[in-house]
């Protein structure tokens, strides 16, 4: 991939670009088969590659400048920004749409944040963009002080753009490096955007997390449901769940799926999903997976998916099946390593964004056996990688 930015010395996050992306690609695989050489008896299947440019969906732009002349981009070493509102990660589309966004700033005199002396408002501009061209805008502000100037421009900013569906302000009153606050304030009626992953409509709230690379994520779920493919297990379980993407991919090839998320606002969207399209057999519940887990008798969402149902009402039933663990980069850690191992489940997948952490989590677990695995390529030109990996219960 050519880049401006990073031939003039403006940006080195893509700090593998000038590799050519068959031997990224290559290295990535070698990798996570190194870390994974204790199992030597796993299949590998081949790596999914990624389009080498224009594949991000999410846009994170720090906002430095004035009010008349906003830059949205990255801070330099001197805490100074760097316009990257044209990264060629993203496409022509969320391009124009950055560069209007600073004409919009400029329209409500919202001042941006200067890290220096820690004055101003606006901090951040994230922007999602959704495979059917719709996006979520976030203003990340320190205070609440601009909204009435944004409360009053946005519906002839939305009349130019009707395809921003859903935009917020994020209230993060700190003077530290911390993306986004708890306080989370709608100016649009609608507060989710769809984003269709296999033709499931995935409904995204503004602080839920989602995979950053569409495509990729659409093999991710993808490769799970073949994996579990005419199993029909009972029940499966699926924790660190997000907004539901491997729930509702399993929905209909199990008798019952739960799906565990600590993140309520992750949960709210999954809800909204399994609502939307009328599932029955799938239910989530806002809870620490670790602990639901490794609770003597986990108490399990039931079956509806109201978004009120939430994860009272409920009772200790028979184990699972199938057990889909999707964790941070920290892993899944000892505990629930441990707990897995020991479950009735003979079937886990792991999906993992660090293979480090996954082969110290798979050494916890011997009678999980790795039987297949596979790179994907969610972050081309940097040296992380998805690795989803299906284990299989070895009895004595």
């Amino acid at each position: 991939m050519q880049c401006h930015h990073f031939e003039a010395g403006r940006c080195g996050s893509c700090t593998l670009i000038a590799t050519p992306y068959a031997r990224q690609l290559a290295d990535k695989v070698a990798h996570a088969q190194s870390l994974l050489a204790a199992h030597p008896d796993v299949t590998w299947l081949p790596p999914v590659a990624s389009a080498e440019q224009a594949f991000r969906n999410k846009a994170k732009m720090v906002v430095t400048g004035t009010w008349e002349d906003p830059t949205l981009g990255i801070l330099d070493g001197n805490f100074d920004g760097v316009d990257l509102h044209d990264c060629p990660l993203y496409d022509h589309d969320m391009h124009q749409l950055l560069a209007e966004l600073r004409a919009f700033i400029t329209q409500a005199r919202v001042e941006p944040y200067d890290l220096k002396s820690k004055r101003g408002e606006l901090k951040y501009v994230l922007v999602t963009q959704s495979p059917d061209g719709e996006y979520l805008v976030r203003f990340v502000s320190r205070s609440q002080e601009p909204v009435t100037r944004l409360r009053k421009h946005l519906p002839a900013f939305l009349a130019e753009h009707p395809d921003v569906v859903v935009f917020t302000v994020n209230i993060q009153p700190e003077h530290k490096a911390v993306l986004e606050g708890d306080l989370e304030i709608f100016l649009t009626t609608r507060e989710t955007l769809t984003m269709r992953v296999n033709d499931i409509p995935l409904n995204l709230r503004p602080q839920s997390f989602f995979q950053t690379n569409t495509p990729i994520a659409e093999a991710l779920y993808g490769q799970a449901r073949d994996w579990l493919a005419g199993r029909a297990p009972a029940l499966a379980w699926d924790l660190f769940c997000g907004v539901g993407g491997f729930a509702l991919h399993l929905a209909p090839l199990a008798q019952r799926v739960v799906g565990i998320e600590i993140a309520p606002d992750a949960i709210a969207s999954a809800q909204k999903t399994a609502a939307d399209l009328g599932i029955t057999n799938l239910s989530f519940g806002a809870m620490d997976a670790t602990a639901f887990s490794t609770a003597p008798h986990p108490s399990l969402p039931d079956e509806s998916p109201n978004p009120s149902a939430g994860a009272a009402g409920m009772g200790a039933e028979a184990g699972p099946d199938v057990i889909v663990v999707n964790p941070p980069r920290r892993g899944i850690g000892a505990e629930l390593a441990q707990w897995l191992e020991a479950s009735p489940a003979d079937t886990v997948i792991y999906s993992s964004c660090n293979a480090v952490t996954l082969a110290k989590d798979l050494a916890l677990m011997p009678s999980l056996k790795p039987v297949e695995a596979r790179v994907l390529d969610m972050f081309p030109h940097t040296s992380h990688y998805e690795v989803i990996v299906l284990l299989e219960r070895t009895r004595p």
